[in-house]
């Protein structure tokens, strides 16, 4: 319940610092990381614990309210956002929702399941990018892989890649690019055809846990600092740091 109330306190000051007017209604969907448990998206936010999708309405932000709960498995770790799909990454799979019809009520649109692994999950229009790592928190041995999904038919995710890292953590997306963090190293790989992805560029020496980009900017998180980079997707070599700061 902490837990419940300390991210409806940061989805209300979000919906205020967004707005002018404290009666205009959150629209702005929320900028999350690939290991992200919650997420805000028009006027709602989605929550997951270990085995349920939670639905919050920020419709009145000074009264949010829990709407919805739905049971989606075991093992849930993290929450993705695209389009109106939401994508669900567990250590037994992918699972994704369709909230277009009723965003208080998630519709399950299908799964991809794997050997047990921590799963991190992000995507685009035409396919879904899933790290899995092994060690003894995700009871799983020498399962580090890249795994990508064709979601141009979402009820049928189809896996048409892997590729093995040594332990990728968190994802994110900008382009024609993926950056994957893998171990103590950012890389970088070139997915115009995601059916041979190539690696691109190294960030070498940020052990980074999960990434966010807003336009061309880059936040790496490690487990103490908060790195930035300005990044140019059309010279993917040109990546120049901003700053260092602790966390």
């Amino acid at each position: 319940m902490k837990k419940y109330i300390t991210l409806l306190c940061f989805a209300i000051l979000v919906s205020c610092s967004d707005s002018s007017d404290a009666t205009e209604s959150l629209s702005t969907d929320g900028k999350e990381g690939s290991t992200a448990t919650f997420i805000l998206k028009n006027n709602y936010m989605y929550v997951v614990d270990q085995a349920n999708l939670n639905v919050f309405s920020l419709i009145d932000p000074a009264n949010p309210v829990k709407v919805k709960t739905v049971d989606v498995g075991f093992n849930i770790e993290t929450l993705f956002s695209m389009d109106n799909y939401l994508f669900i990454g567990s250590r037994n799979g992918m699972f994704i929702y369709n909230i277009s019809q009723n965003p208080e009520t998630p519709a399950f649109v299908s799964k991809a399941l794997h050997f047990t692994a921590c799963d991190p999950v992000v995507a685009n229009s035409t396919h879904a990018y899933v790290t899995l790592h092994s060690n003894t928190t995700c009871n799983a041995a020498d399962n580090n892989k890249l795994l990508i999904y064709n979601i141009a038919n979402i009820q049928n995710p189809l896996l048409v890649s892997e590729r093995n890292l040594l332990e990728p953590k968190g994802l994110a997306l900008s382009g024609n690019y993926l950056f994957i963090c893998d171990r103590d190293d950012i890389v970088i790989f070139n997915i115009s055809n995601p059916q041979n992805v190539t690696v691109a560029k190294t960030i070498a020496n940020i052990p980074a846990r999960d990434l966010i980009i807003d336009g061309n900017h880059l936040f790496a998180f490690t487990t103490t600092t908060v790195h930035q980079f300005n990044i140019d997707p059309s010279n993917i070599q040109n990546i120049t740091p901003v700053s260092t700061l602790p966390l």
